[in-house]
């Protein structure tokens, strides 16, 4: 199996590729069949993979900047829209969705309906929202949630914006954060992604990331 680690310049590639390996060796005799990590900018090289990851930090016009420049956009939604699987963690959940007021006038991905948002200081709470929290599953979770350990799930964030779906079942996971009810994932069909990073999660990040590659 190969999953496509999708370099955008912008993210801890090395701690998200660590983190993937680590579930790969967790799952491999269970597939069956070896497991490559491969980093690439190379729409070729997404194509040809099993499943995509997009892992980001950042700016949402920095990331979807780079997808677009690099021709990397059209390739991953033409794959997704064929049936590959995508995990995003944190920049690649936001760009899923059309828009961000952190970069007016950049369109993203748009294979999620929807805006993100930033989050305001209201109540004296710390923005970025940075730390551990525990999840709440919605509509019904999902099943890589439930892998991760479900609503006793702690799961760490960095981050300022979240994402607001057009249509609320996309949302499968949140947590509070003073006032807000942060957008903790989302999923739809072959989509699945994270505003927290599960390669900084520890044991929960590995549960999470093993039943991906799992599926």
């Amino acid at each position: 199996m190969k999953i496509a680690l999708v370099d955008t310049g912008f993210a801890n590639f090395r701690s998200v590729q660590r983190a993937l390996l680590e579930a790969a060796g967790r799952v491999h005799t269970q597939l069956g069949s070896r497991i490559v990590v491969t980093r690439t900018h190379d729409p070729e090289e997404i194509r040809s993979a099993d499943k995509i990851v997009v892992p980001g930090q950042g700016g949402f016009g920095d990331c979807v900047g780079a997808l677009r420049k690099r021709g990397l956009d059209e390739c991953v939604i033409e794959e997704v829209l064929g049936g590959k699987s995508y995990f995003g963690i944190c920049l690649g959940l936001q760009a899923l969705f059309e828009s961000s007021p952190e970069a007016p006038g950049v369109v993203g991905l748009g294979l999620l309906k929807g805006r993100c948002e930033k989050l305001s200081p209201d109540a004296g709470i710390k923005i970025p929202h940075m730390g551990w929290n525990r999840l709440d599953l919605t509509h019904g979770g999902h099943p890589l949630l439930d892998a991760a350990g479900g609503h006793q799930a702690w799961v760490y964030f960095v981050h300022s914006y979240h994402a607001v779906p057009a249509d609320p079942a996309h949302v499968k996971a949140v947590v509070q954060h003073g006032p807000h009810h942060v957008t903790a994932a989302v999923a739809k069909d072959n989509i699945m992604a994270t505003q927290f990073h599960p390669e900084k999660s520890q044991e929960t990040g590995l549960r999470l990331l093993s039943a991906f590659l799992r599926l």
